[in-house]
């Protein structure tokens, strides 16, 4: 008997699977079930093929997997592309003549009630989610959907005690109770924690859902959100924002935030805090628009021209998500220096459920000041912080200039001054340094093997190994990229081998910590065909590294 289920439904753009997807997944959350969802599509509106994955078992998840035991192809010719992912034991459901709708527009919700059915979803929590997720378009349709959904249900039961499907997934009640976000909304909660008032994006996939998160809740958290006419005055005026005393991000992707380099650089000679969400995708260029990667450590790293302090952080899940949004806030208001958040399209466009989020009883700490009449927005200090005033808060003139300043804040060519100026910024990488976050280790401290990974292939990593059941290999997970904790080399010396695994063809991860370490890391596992590594294919693939 099997307690976990992988569901892929797939089909055209425009064919209602984001419909399938939202109704069902939390349909099975609110029956007691935990739900890990994700999606991979076609860059085009109509047509192509797209499928969404969904996993429904007695514990949590949060990894992709190959396997399909059950495939929904809504229409003809879906499944070409999925051809290596079915094997002899996939259930395919089609449509049957038994769950006939008048009007085809049904036919995805009977699909729903099957799905439902076979799983063993409470059938009045079906009922009641459609009436309120089709509450707009009048009885009629929410009646059309729960007699489609109905008759979906039955077949699904039917189906279920054939033996067809040997399947005991318990739902447990505390899960009905609990939140269901994705990737794109954690990094939204993270940035409302850590007191976002201002976000500004030219949209670009995939770091739109951020950004729509955020705008659509804007008027009741007193956000302002701004679409800029493109990436150049989006970075501009979240620096603008920043320096009236707001606490601003702007979102974006690899192709939009090359526009925005010479804004960093404006940061960077400001002293200026940013925050920037990136969202990784293949590239170069437009490369694949829809697809994942993580392509964009060395961009984030590198960009903007002239020598300036910044911080990287790159969540590996949901939790981190929320925590390392809130964070960045919190390091570029202190440290006046520019952040970023690094996710993938795998990262934002999936979801699952969370037990709760904690919400900070105290709203965050801002890190300005008041300022007097003789203030100097740049003074020289030992540590090369100096007090952040904003305008109009206190008496002082807060200067700001992109050429090289004096401590007032005004132009200067005293090339000594300038050596001093380039010291100051540069010194606040030692303070970053000092408070960097901690990798996580998952397994034993002095492993034979250590496993090397950042950002979005920590859950699939972590259930991998798991799936391994192999005590001479443990996992270290670097939540933040950059600057790298101090501990890095001490981890990485106590393990006779070390791997890294990044979605990229470079390994631009182990390049870094090889630079900043001196530690080589030769041995490998990488992807960059657009999708994310499946927990499968990590297993079959740190087998081959590592050896009995």
């Amino acid at each position: 008997m099997r307690n976990e289920l992988s569901i892929v439904l797939c089909g055209e753009a425009g064919q209602g699977i984001q419909t399938v997807e939202n109704v069902l997944t939390r349909v099975l959350k609110l029956s007691g079930y935990h739900v890990f969802a994700t999606k991979e599509y076609m860059s085009r509106v109509r047509g192509g093929c797209n499928s969404t994955s969904i996993r429904v078992s007695s514990k949590r998840l949060s990894a992709y997997v190959d396997r399909i035991d059950i495939l929904v192809p809504l229409g003809k010719e879906r499944t070409k592309h999925l051809n290596k992912r079915i094997t002899k034991d996939t259930r395919i459901l089609v449509e049957h003549e038994q769950i006939a709708v008048e009007n085809k527009i049904y036919t995805n919700i009977a699909a729903v009630g099957v799905l439902s059915g076979v799983i063993g979803a409470d059938k009045k929590v079906l009922s009641d989610y459609l009436s309120g997720y089709f509450s707009a378009k009048g009885a009629k349709t929410i009646e059309e959907n729960q007699k489609a959904a109905g008759k979906g249900y039955e077949l699904g039961i039917n189906l279920a005690s054939s033996g067809k499907f040997a399947l005991k997934i318990d739902p447990d009640p505390k899960v009905k109770n609990e939140i269901m976000i994705s990737g794109a909304e954690a990094i939204g909660l993270g940035a409302l924690m850590g007191g976002c008032n201002f976000i500004s994006a030219y949209p670009m996939t995939p770091s739109t859902g951020v950004f729509t998160f955020l705008a659509q809740n804007a008027a009741g958290l007193e956000i302002v959100s701004e679409q800029a006419e493109d990436e150049i005055a989006a970075i501009n005026m979240a620096i603008g924002a920043w320096y009236a005393g707001a606490r601003a991000m702007v979102t974006t992707s690899g192709g939009g935030y090359d526009l925005m380099q010479e804004g960093m650089s404006l940061a960077g000679m400001l002293e200026t805090p940013v925050v920037v969400s990136l969202g990784m995708r293949p590239g170069p260029a437009t490369g694949l628009p829809t697809r994942t990667e993580q392509g964009d450590l060395d961009l984030a790293l590198y960009s903007g021209h002239g020598e300036f302090p910044r911080a990287i952080f790159a969540p590996g899940s949901l939790e981190q998500a929320v925590e390392l949004s809130r964070r960045a806030f919190d390091t570029a208001d202190k440290f006046q220096v520019p952040v970023f958040i690094l996710s993938d399209q795998y990262l934002v466009d999936s979801y699952y459920n969370l037990p709760s989020i904690d919400i900070p009883k105290e709203p965050p700490k801002k890190y300005f000041i008041k300022t007097a009449k003789d203030y100097r927005r740049y003074e020289l200090t030992e540590n090369g912080l100096s007090p952040r005033g904003v305008p109009g808060f206190g008496e002082g003139l807060v200067a700001a200039d992109s050429d090289e300043h004096d401590e007032e804040g005004h132009i200067t060519e005293d090339l000594e001054l300038r050596k001093r100026f380039v010291e100051k910024r540069m010194n606040k990488l030692k303070l970053l340094e000092e408070e960097a976050l901690e990798p996580e280790l998952i397994g034993e401290k002095n492993s034979r093997i250590l496993i090397v990974g950042w950002g979005s292939n920590f859950g699939i990593i972590k259930e991998a190994l798991s799936a391994l059941g192999r005590n001479d290999i443990s996992f270290l997970h670097f939540p933040q990229v950059y600057p790298l904790p101090k501990s890095t080399m001490g981890h990485l010396r106590l393990a006779k081998r070390v791997i890294a695994i990044e979605n990229n063809a470079r390994g631009q991860f182990a390049e870094l910590i090889e630079k900043l370490t001196g530690i080589k890391i030769t041995e490998r596992i990488l992807k960059y065909d657009g999708l994310p590594f499946s927990v499968e294919e990590l297993v079959s693939r740190i087998k081959e590294k590592a050896g009995k």
